[in-house]
Order: C-alpha cells, then structure tokens, then sequence
C-alpha cells in the first residue's frame, strides 16, 4: 500500500499546487477587479490602486497564485506567496489575538504553511517547470555520435 501512495505522491502533489494556486489567485482577482464578490469588505468593491499592504497583497495573489496554479517557478513564487502571507498573520491578524482562530487569521496560516510546502517540494506533476527541464534535458543531451565511448 505504501509504494502504491508513494508512486502517486507527485500527481497528489500537482493537484494540492493547482487547486491552492487557483484558490490564491481567486483572493486576488476579487480584490484587484471586483469579481467573485469583491474585496473583503468593500461590498463587491476593489481595493484603491498603489495603497499599502491591500494593493500589493493582492497583485501578489493574482500573479502568484497564477505562476502556483500553472506550475511555472512554482518553488519562487511560493517562497514570496508564502511571505506575504506570514506577513498578512503578523501585521493584520495577530493584533486582534493570538490564536488564528480567535483573530480569523487562518487563511493566512494555512496558505502561508501550504506554499511553504511548495517552495521544498516544488511542482510536482502537471506543471509547466517539469515540462520546459525535460525540453532543455533533451536539447542538452549530446547526440548518440557525440557521446564519448565507455572503456
């Protein structure tokens, strides 16, 4: 049963990348656009263009979460997708309490956790990384004449 778990372990991984990439570029659109329902708290609005941390929070949802969704520099986007949402814990939600449950700072941990995850895991299947390292694999590879002859 193991082995069976252990050989699917990269398509369960690129499953959890893509379905947390697309939820994270949700927050993003819905803040940026007003779609999906809008930003938290502004009744189906947007937040103001430029203004600090909303803006920029969600710019890094959008195109973070996008970059995750699609498996491209999965591992690099996470890294800053995961930061701000740390940052999101600590400078909004930890204010109100401790606790992520009393302080409604869960989203934030969790995504913050789970593209902590994908910076040491990287894509796993499905991503559009695995694909381009197998296209520049191949182009590298020297041809069968090329190749010096084993003694």
């Amino acid at each position: 049963m193991t082995g069976r778990l252990h050989s699917t372990q990269p398509y369960a991984l690129g499953l959890f990348r893509i379905v947390v990439g697309l939820l994270f570029a949700c927050h993003g659109a819905a803040a940026l656009f007003g779609v999906l329902g809008g930003a938290v708290g502004t009744h189906g609005g947007t937040v103001a263009a430029g203004t600090w941390p909303g803006w920029y929070a969600a710019l890094i949802q959008l195109v973070g979460g996008a970059l995750v969704l699609l498996g491209l520099g999965t591992r690099g986007a996470a890294l800053i997708a995961s930061g701000s949402m740390a940052y999101a814990y600590f400078d909004v939600h930890q204010q109100a309490a401790l606790w992520p449950i009393q302080n409604g700072g869960e989203p934030s941990a969790l995504y913050c956790w789970a593209f902590l995850l994908l910076v040491f895991t990287g894509s796993g299947a499905f991503g559009l990384d695995a694909l381009f390292t197998r296209h520049s694999a191949r182009r590298e590879e020297p041809a069968a004449e090329q190749r010096p002859v084993a003694a």
